[in-house]
């Protein structure tokens, strides 16, 4: 601990004086006092604030609004009273339809007018004498009425004995005239400081509701036009800017008979529809080409309005979608809500989705072979796989199913198909080849069998195929499994059966992305019944998925948004209904997910006896038909023998492929396992051919000891 010290003397040598310091100070004179604004210039400003604040402008615009409302409003009604005293209505058609270049309905409307001048005349010509008749008529019915006044008096003197009764009636009548009168007095100056105001307001109800004034001065709501109903003023006025020199020309001779060219204004699910007659010198394509023009001048985008040519010459077909519409979900799939749903391959309709009318679409998958195509992640293995879930419901539909994404989206057809090869290699690519080249040699055999026979459905699927367009792999051979020339095995495949598959119920249905010549070679596209695609990014590629027929038609793919349309398809196909003069729909898809795909295919699997579904082809050259047989078979009690037939060739197309009932038969009849007839059909049972197979391993056994 340190202490402090304390010095006891005094010091005698004082302190050093410190320097002195000088203090400067500047003295800074005020600054000049700033010179008054202006008074005028003030009240410039806050004048201008005022004028340009948001609430002035909001109440000069309501202002000029309402004002030009009734202006306006007594236009419209002086304009309607002029129609319906003169022929102008009529001419104003005539002109319309001369310059549509309908002579037709120009002959009408002037024989129209001709009529009604005839009757006009015909009322003229009739008050010359009315003043003679009515005054005739005043008379006879003053007359009338003294008298009947004066016998229902005489009347009352007789029931009441006193004579002064006889003119009770009349004068009561004086009185109630009198009354009138009376009260005629009392409201007729309040009735004239009123009637012009409820004029002035009935004037204003009109052009409110014609938004009888320029956009400027109109409401927000109003002005913007988001939402705004289609009516025909504003289809003529959209038509007329569309930019076509002619079309704005003939509706300008038109006058304010434009809407003459449009057919009625229909609801059409979340929409409505129009015909547009077009005039002459302006076609159809011009307006398809103004697509996005036309729907911004309509309020609405570009996916809100489609455009398609009719079967009427010189027209085009308007869907306008109520705005935001079409990104509202469509229901769930009746696959999904009616468990007791059930499919007909021959005469049933595959239950898809919507049309843009609200409408269902079902599709018939009857001897069609299919094609959907579009861009990466907009749902094709959903479009697609729902036509083959509610197929499966069919039970004598068998499938052979190649996915070549391979993640697991068709992982639900394991025990309903014959075959599955899932994965995205080569060696898939290979497999998947092999299946269809298999579905070609069963398409033979069926091919060679008696005239009249009927076959089962055998639908070959194949899921991201432009996988198997692309692969570079060859066999040992040299011949190459992808590509498209003659020498491509799955190319070559595919096309035997766009062929001929059709006949025997062997067909071909596809899946495939961002289609290409290279991925999506022609013959193959074109060899499909059923063409339908998903967004995609080019006109050109709008037309390697639906044909050139199906995009002059007004068929636009490329137009999806995608993402924001996802499940959305143009589809070109004789199975499903397309309006007359159309040659494709737009068809929203119900989508199925996952787990209400797996309830659905096992309620196809319930149908069946049992499937054995391959994962791979065999290729080993020994096979044992017994074997072979108790495999195909499954866990099923019994199968029609051509059932098994079939299912050894798509299991072992080069072993099996060319079997008959008697090479069958033979087989099972060396091995004591012989055919029999069950309700009139030859089957083949599982135990015999597992008694068989036990027999043959316990003389084996036996032999070997």
């Amino acid at each position: 601990m340190s202490e402090n010290v304390v010095h006891l003397h005094k010091h005698t040598d004082p302190p050093p004086a410190e320097p002195a310091t000088v203090t400067t100070l500047t003295v800074v004179p005020d600054a000049p006092p700033a010179r008054p604004v202006p008074l005028w210039v003030r009240s410039g400003h806050a004048v201008k604030t005022a004028v340009t604040h948001e609430r002035t402008r909001s109440a000069g615009r309501a202002v000029v609004r309402h004002g030009l409302y009734t202006f306006n409003g007594g236009r419209i009604a002086a304009r309607r009273a002029w129609d319906g005293r003169t022929g102008s209505r009529y001419e104003r058609m005539i002109r319309a339809a001369e310059a549509a270049g309908n002579l037709e309905a120009a002959e009408e409307w002037e024989e129209r007018l001709a009529r009604f001048r005839a009757a006009r005349h015909h009322r003229r010509m009739d008050l010359l004498h009315s003043p003679v008749d009515a005054a005739k008529g005043v008379a006879v019915g003053a007359g009338m009425s003294v008298g009947v006044l004066v016998a229902l008096g005489v009347a009352l003197a007789i029931s009441t004995g006193n004579v002064t009764d006889v003119v009770t009636p009349l004068s009561a009548t004086i009185d109630f005239i009198a009354l009138l009168i009376r009260i005629v007095q009392i409201v007729w100056g309040p009735l004239l400081t009123v009637g012009p105001l409820l004029a002035l307001l009935a004037l204003w109800s009109v052009g409110r509701k014609q938004h009888a004034a320029p956009q400027w001065a109109l409401p927000a709501n109003v002005r913007t036009g988001e939402g705004e109903p289609i009516t025909p003023s504003i289809v003529v006025k959209a038509l007329r800017d569309l930019g076509i020199p002619a079309l704005a020309r003939a509706i300008k001779e038109m006058g304010d008979a434009g809407a003459s060219m449009l057919g009625p204004i229909t609801i059409a699910g979340c929409g409505v529809e129009v015909d547009v007659t077009l005039p002459s010198g302006v076609s159809t394509n011009e307006v398809q080409g103004k697509r996005r023009k036309l729907a911004e001048n309509l309020t609405r985008h570009e996916h809100e309005v489609f455009i398609t040519i009719p079967q009427a010459a010189r027209t085009v077909r308007l869907w306008v979608a109520d705005s935001g519409a079409l990104d509202e979900p469509i229901g769930p799939s009746p696959l999904v809500t009616d468990e007791t749903m059930t499919a007909d391959y021959a005469k049933g309709k595959a239950p898809w989705g919507q049309d843009l009318r609200g409408d269902a679409a079902a599709l018939s998958l009857y001897q069609r072979h299919l094609l959907i195509t579009g861009l990466s992640n907009q749902g094709k293995t959903v479009a697609l796989r729902s036509l083959a879930l509610w197929l499966s419901l069919d039970r004598s539909v068998q499938f052979l199913m190649g996915d070549l994404k391979g993640v697991g989206d068709w992982a639900m057809f394991d025990g309903l198909a014959s075959t599955l090869i899932q994965g995205p290699t080569d060696e898939h690519v290979i497999q998947v080849t092999e299946m269809v080249e298999g579905a070609v040699v069963e398409m033979n055999r069926r091919i060679q069998a008696p005239p009249g026979t009927q076959f089962p459905p055998l639908i070959v699927l194949v899921d991201e195929a432009q996988v198997a367009f692309m692969c570079p792999a060859k066999d040992k051979d040299k011949r190459p499994y992808g590509g498209a020339k003659a020498d491509s095995r799955y190319f070559m495949a595919v096309r035997k059966i766009h062929n001929q598959g059709r006949a025997v119920n062997v067909l071909m249905w596809q899946g495939t992305q961002d289609p290409t010549n290279e991925n999506l070679p022609k013959l193959v596209r074109e060899g499909a019944h059923t063409r339908a695609s998903l967004a995609l990014g080019t006109e050109s590629q709008a037309r390697m998925a639906l044909g050139d027929k199906a995009v002059d038609g007004g068929a636009a793919p490329n137009l999806l948004r995608p993402g924001l349309d996802r499940g959305t398809l143009v589809v070109a196909s004789d199975g499903i209904s397309i309006p007359a003069g159309q040659s494709s729909i737009t068809v929203r898809t119900h989508y199925i997910d996952d787990d209400a795909a797996t309830v659905i295919t096992d309620r196809a699997k319930a149908l069946r006896d049992g499937v054995t579904t391959l994962h791979a082809i065999d290729r080993t050259e020994e096979h044992d038909p017994l074997a072979d047989i108790a495999a195909v078979i499954g866990d099923a009690p019994r199968v029609r023998t051509k059932d098994v037939l079939a299912r050894l060739a798509t299991r072992n197309a080069d072993a099996y492929g060319r079997w008959s009932f008697l090479d069958l038969k033979r087989v099972l009849d060396d091995a004591g396992a012989s055919p029999y007839k069950s309700d009139g059909v030859m089957c083949v049972a599982r135990d015999r051919v597992a008694r068989a197979l036990t027999d043959r391993h316990t003389e084996g056994s036996a032999s070997a000891e």
